[in-house]
């Protein structure tokens, strides 16, 4: 079992992709909390899983991601639930208003912020104390589409994912010399809630072309919920211990072999957000 034994607080758990690396990370040993907004959600999953994993420790707290308040309530919890962190997944998010920036709703576009980018902030703060008093821990982000190509009509979720990217290179950096490793997961076009969500909202809000690829990935299947899963179970082990401040394509890169190239990714801006300039395609302007 690659996490036997490990505990882990995942947010966002009770459905989707959230609820695959809960099941994922328990069949790998590790015991976890969930945690979400919706209760009903929340303890459906929770009485799912505990019954289908009795070996291991199952729990679960309602929780707003974007309240410090019911954070930092949370990770008490987990602490005492579980007596120590081993690993952080930052899975909770949303699409956010959907429309043209400049008619969408600011509340529903600040909203998004809080729960994409603060989402990840707060759990993070809460936690890194305990990681790095104990001189180890995990921290995996869910990232999206949004963090690395533009999503017209989607602007609150496409920078709010950017930042968030940002966010986890810049907290690898500083938690570097504490043995945490902090990297992203980008799990590819997945047949979540966030596509009836594209459907819902009509070709008129979000754009021909995205509600076409949202159609096809409704009715002929998208990337597998089980490769972000099992990304991050990598991410989560011991197996990747010394990668940190990577965006990880679950569906593109050859990330169960990114062992063998850690020297080279510590030394580089591989996988990771940067500025392109001209010399880098091949071009002289100057």
């Amino acid at each position: 079992m690659k996490l036997k034994n490990l505990n882990a607080l995942i947010t966002g758990g009770s459905q989707g992709l959230g609820k695959t690396i809960a099941e994922h990370f328990l069949r790998e040993g590790a015991n976890v909390i969930l945690c979400a907004r919706s209760e009903k959600d929340l303890f459906s999953t929770h009485d799912e899983l505990a019954k289908n994993f009795p070996a291991q420790k199952v729990s679960a707290k309602t929780c707003d991601v974007s309240n410090e308040a019911q954070v930092n309530d949370l990770v008490a919890f987990a602490l005492h639930e579980l007596g120590s962190l081993d690993a952080l997944v930052l899975n909770a998010g949303i699409y956010g208003p959907m429309g043209p920036t400049e008619s969408v709703s600011l509340e529903e576009w600040r909203r998004a912020i809080d729960i994409n980018l603060f989402g990840v902030l707060l759990p993070s703060r809460a936690v890194i104390p305990h990681f790095k008093k104990a001189g180890r821990g995990k921290i995996v982000v869910l990232s999206g589409g949004g963090a690395t190509n533009p999503l017209p009509n989607i602007s609150s979720y496409a920078a709010s994912k950017a930042a968030v990217v940002r966010l986890m290179e810049t907290l690898a950096e500083e938690l570097r010399p504490f043995q945490v490793d902090v990297n992203a997961i980008a799990p590819g076009a997945l047949a979540t809630r966030l596509v009836d969500e594209v459907l819902a909202a009509g070709a008129e809000k979000v754009g021909a072309a995205f509600f076409e690829k949202n159609k096809g990935w409704k009715e002929k299947g998208a990337v597998p919920l089980e490769l972000g899963a099992n990304l991050a179970v990598y991410l989560a082990s011991a197996e990747s211990d010394g990668i940190t401040g990577k965006l990880i394509s679950a569906q593109w890169d050859p990330w169960k072999d990114l062992q063998k190239h850690q020297e080279e990714l510590a030394k580089s801006d591989i996988y990771c957000l940067r500025r392109i300039v001209p010399e880098d395609r091949g071009k002289k302007w100057n």
